[in-house]
């Protein structure tokens, strides 16, 4: 199923404004949190400052006793500060990190929560968005897809792309912005995305062709701001910054391709809180209705958690819960919370690192390919077949990218097994040399 959304409002983009805070907000409120005079409920988190300003004046406004501390952490640092004995004076997590929640919840960093299942499902279809055991809860899904902007794609003679695969059209070649895999915090689960969609061999075959197209962008924003600026006709992207972008005026569209998947943010309260029931009072606030309209402004762009909150919704906002059966898939959130570190490893190395090779690659491939559908040439089609193949190698096997163990050895900051990584780099170099070589072959028959 392929839906999408344009917008119509041409309001200045605050967004805009915002794009470069998160660095400044981090070094901003690293310190570890205090309270001032023991009143003070400490929410560490990760989402934006456009939205936890709401939170706080509308918790605030409903509950004039408490008064909320924002502590802004990425995933690595808030882990790390979890994990201490005292948990830093933390009350409540709140963040979008599929890996952080069931790590502090296997080490006993969270209470239970009671949820009401009737209002929140705790489920999107088959795919279980928030924790069996109960101890963390779904606050907002994230969706992911692509950015187009439709003057560009008309002046292409492209459709809105359906399909993952659709966007590596020849036609596109030069036109898409592409997320670091290593760079981008949301990336390295869109890749999985794909990946698990198409097959890991296929999936990344795919992502290697496409990239044969792409720019590549170090920062989040930057896929929707090429398309949004011009620099490019779409873009991988998560559909909030797309939204967002929407809601203030940018003539840009999103469309969730066939196969994709709505990830989720979670909260819970900490074991170590002294102030359990005012943490408690902020989770039951954001997981209410009132709480969860509160994603869908158009400074967030957001999808609640809570089926009852999309009533009244703007038409930019897909309800998740409506879609029909088939527009996305089960994402299998156990693997793919451990593969961030593999994803963007094995990306550096497949695209990152030789993208103008692969640039003209690809370039050369659909030109072979074009001159063959108008003169084929004997044998020709096979040594396409195999350049491609060799073109889109992998050196990790669907197999070994579910096994926890070599999952572990990238599962930090830095590349625990350079040997391991120098080893696929060589293999990946050799493969590429020998499709190289086909291609160069295939120039003699044509």
């Amino acid at each position: 199923m392929h839906f999408e959304h344009i917008a119509k409002s041409l309001r200045p983009s605050r967004r805009a404004l915002l794009a470069g805070l998160p660095a400044a907000l981090g070094a901003a409120l690293v310190s570890r949190p205090a309270r001032a005079a023991g009143d003070a409920l400490v929410v560490v988190t990760s989402f934006p400052e456009e939205l936890t300003t709401r939170y706080e004046a509308e918790f605030e406004k409903a509950h004039p006793d408490l008064h909320v501390q924002f502590v802004w952490k990425q995933s690595r640092d808030a882990l790390a500060l979890l994990s201490q004995p005292d948990q830093g004076g933390v009350d409540v997590c709140w963040a979008p990190s599929l890996s952080n929640f069931p790590i502090l919840r296997d080490s006993g960093a969270f209470r239970p929560l009671a949820v009401d299942r009737a209002a929140l499902p705790g489920r999107l279809g088959a795919q279980p968005i928030s924790d069996p055991k109960g101890m963390f809860e779904a606050y907002d899904l994230a969706g992911y897809g692509i950015v187009y902007d439709p003057a560009a794609l008309a002046a292409l003679g492209a459709a809105v792309p359906k399909r993952w695969s659709d966007l590596a059209a020849p036609a596109l070649a030069g036109r898409i912005a592409m997320p670091l895999a290593g760079k981008v915090g949301f990336s390295p689960a869109l890749y999985d995305i794909i990946l698990q969609a198409e097959g890991w061999e296929r999936g990344w075959a795919l992502l290697c062709e496409i990239a044969g197209g792409a720019q590549l962008s170090g920062s989040g924003p930057g896929p929707t701001g090429a398309v949004k600026e011009g620099r490019a006709a779409l873009g991988l992207t998560i559909d909030f910054l797309a939204l967002g972008a929407q809601a203030n005026g940018a003539g840009v569209g999103f469309a969730y391709p066939e196969r994709t998947a709505f990830l989720p943010g979670h909260i819970a309260v900490t074991a170590a809180t002294r102030r359990p029931e005012a943490a408690r009072a902020f989770v039951d606030f954001a997981l209410s209705t009132k709480g969860q309209k509160l994603l869908m402004e158009a400074d967030s762009s957001r999808h609640p958690a809570r089926p009852d909150a999309y009533a009244g919704k703007a038409v930019r906002i897909v309800d998740p819960f409506a879609l029909p059966e088939g527009s996305f898939f089960s994402y299998d959130a156990e693997i793919g919370r451990r593969r961030p570190g593999l994803i963007s490893v094995l990306f550096d190395l497949s695209i990152a690192e030789r993208h103008a090779e692969t640039v003209a690659f690809w370039r050369a491939l659909h030109a072979a390919e074009a001159r063959l559908a108008a003169a084929p040439a004997a044998g020709g089609a096979a040594i396409v077949a195999e350049a491609r193949k060799l073109a889109g190698f992998v050196p990790v096997s669907a197999a070994e990218a579910s096994e926890p163990t070599l999952l572990d050895r990238f599962s930090g900051r830095d590349v625990k097994d350079p040997d391991l990584a120098g080893r696929w780099r060589a293999e990946i170099g050799a493969a590429r040399a020998e499709a190289t070589r086909l291609l160069a072959s295939l120039d003699a028959r044509l």
